[in-house]
């Protein structure tokens, strides 16, 4: 796979699974490292035998996904990735991990004859499921998800896009891919990522380093990401939510998506967020000019949920 951006900023090296690769110090550290590698083969091997996803949480990034996906991984109903004591949330695969293969991505699930044999003993359906926050954002993944698992249903959080741009920045800055700050990283947003998705869309191999890391603002225009997914599924497949919501009230929007899900009442240990953290208040002036920048794209996605979505 390919990598490239305008951005004269070294590109660090990153893991298959949208985080900086820290290469294993200590022989422990190598064990585990090779170890995993060894599980990765083994589930590739037997790819065949293995289960597909019920349901993919598709973003939006910084919006509550990892929250979503971990709350969910704890109904009894609801099973891991493979291996368990990862404790993954996703693959990447529809998006940056595509040309590893249907092999790999299923080498993530469990085998049909494991997952069976525990719907067996509980006595109704088990659902696996993942979450990968650059499915929303990514040309291709839409529809390759509907050639695989046309069956999935999905599942979008929208956070304000302001807010979420400043989130996914600072979340880029604490993995040391970013190195400018916030007004800046805005300023250089669009030479970043000047064709680049329409070099992704000519050549679905291409993957786009600036596009998945770097596109703070564009990220937050999701009415065109939406629109691929309700072309490549149908409307009573997907779920739309609020991430505000989710803030907000998290027992009724874990609920809501229980109910989507044909999953039976539960509550989760904690409804605390993961992966949360506090980021400085945005300059007014730069909110403002952000705000009016996504304002259309805000009209677009309310036109086409049919809703307010409060952020105007």
């Amino acid at each position: 796979m390919t990598t490239t951006t305008v951005d004269p900023t070294p590109l660090p090296p990153m893991t298959p699974y949208g985080a900086r690769h820290v290469p294993p110090v200590g022989a422990r550290r190598r064990a585990q490292a090779g170890a995993r590698h060894a599980i990765r083969t083994f589930g590739q091997l037997t790819a065949p035998l293995r289960a597909l996803p019920d349901y993919l949480i598709i973003g939006t990034k910084r919006g509550g996904t990892t929250s979503l996906a971990r709350w969910l991984l704890e109904h009894p109903d609801v099973r891991p990735l493979f291996p368990a004591r990862e404790t993954r949330k996703g693959t990447y695969y529809f998006d940056v991990n595509h040309a590893r293969g249907e092999a790999w991505y299923r080498s993530h699930f469990p085998t049909r004859i494991a997952h069976d044999r525990r719907q067996g003993r509980a006595g109704h359906p088990l659902l696996l499921g993942e979450a990968t926050p650059y499915y929303l954002h990514h040309p291709h993944a839409p529809a390759r998800a509907a050639q695989l698992v046309p069956q999935a249903k999905v599942i979008a959080l929208l956070r304000h896009p302001v807010d979420r741009a400043q989130g996914h920045w600072a979340e880029r800055v604490r993995q040391g891919v970013e190195t400018l700050g916030f007004p800046e990283a805005v300023e250089a947003e669009p030479a970043r990522l000047a064709g680049e998705e329409e070099r992704m869309v000519a050549d679905p191999r291409y993957v786009s380093f600036a596009h998945q890391h770097w596109s703070y603002v564009d990220q937050g225009r999701y009415a065109r990401g939406l629109g691929r997914w309700f072309d490549a599924y149908p409307r009573h497949q997907v779920l739309v939510l609020r991430s505000e919501d989710l803030y907000a009230d998290p027992a009724d929007t874990y609920d809501q998506v229980l109910s989507f899900l044909g999953l039976s009442d539960h509550r989760p240990s904690s409804l605390k967020g993961h992966n949360r953290s506090t980021n400085d208040e945005i300059e007014p002036g730069l909110r403002a000019h952000l705000q009016a920048v996504l304002a259309p794209d805000i009209e677009q996605t309310e036109t086409l949920l049919g809703r307010d979505l409060g952020w105007r």
